[in-house]
């Protein structure tokens, strides 16, 4: 089981920026893939941007260019550093990780850009 906790959603005007934090439980391996996902109000969840433990990472194209994720494997530790955000941006965060072959997901912190 791996149990993964999300901080740093909230208010943001356009163009501002947030941090997003998610902090896995401590596992025997490394986690594979880490990553962050995003829900808004009547639309799928989606996903933003993925790392691998390796360091590979891909991005929604919608992000590109203004989110960057990345992590800290020792602290099984992942982070989505969020700028020039757009009202499109408002959605569900939620963090991710696949790890022996099964999916995790943390609850889900909210993240609204208005002004």
């Amino acid at each position: 089981q791996v149990q993964l906790v999300e901080s740093g959603g909230g208010l943001v005007q356009p163009g501002g920026s947030l941090r997003l934090s998610c902090a896995a439980s401590r596992t025997r391996f490394s986690i594979y893939v880490m990553g962050w996902y995003r829900q808004a109000p009547g639309k799928q969840r989606d996903v933003v941007a993925r790392v691998e433990s390796g360091g590979m990472t891909n991005y929604a194209d919608s992000v590109k260019g203004r989110f960057t994720i990345s992590r800290d494997n020792a602290k099984n530790t992942v982070f989505l550093e969020m700028n020039s955000l757009k009202p499109e941006d408002t959605a569900v965060y939620y963090c991710y990780a696949y790890y022996l072959g099964t999916d995790y997901w943390g609850q889900g912190t909210q993240v609204t850009v208005s002004s």
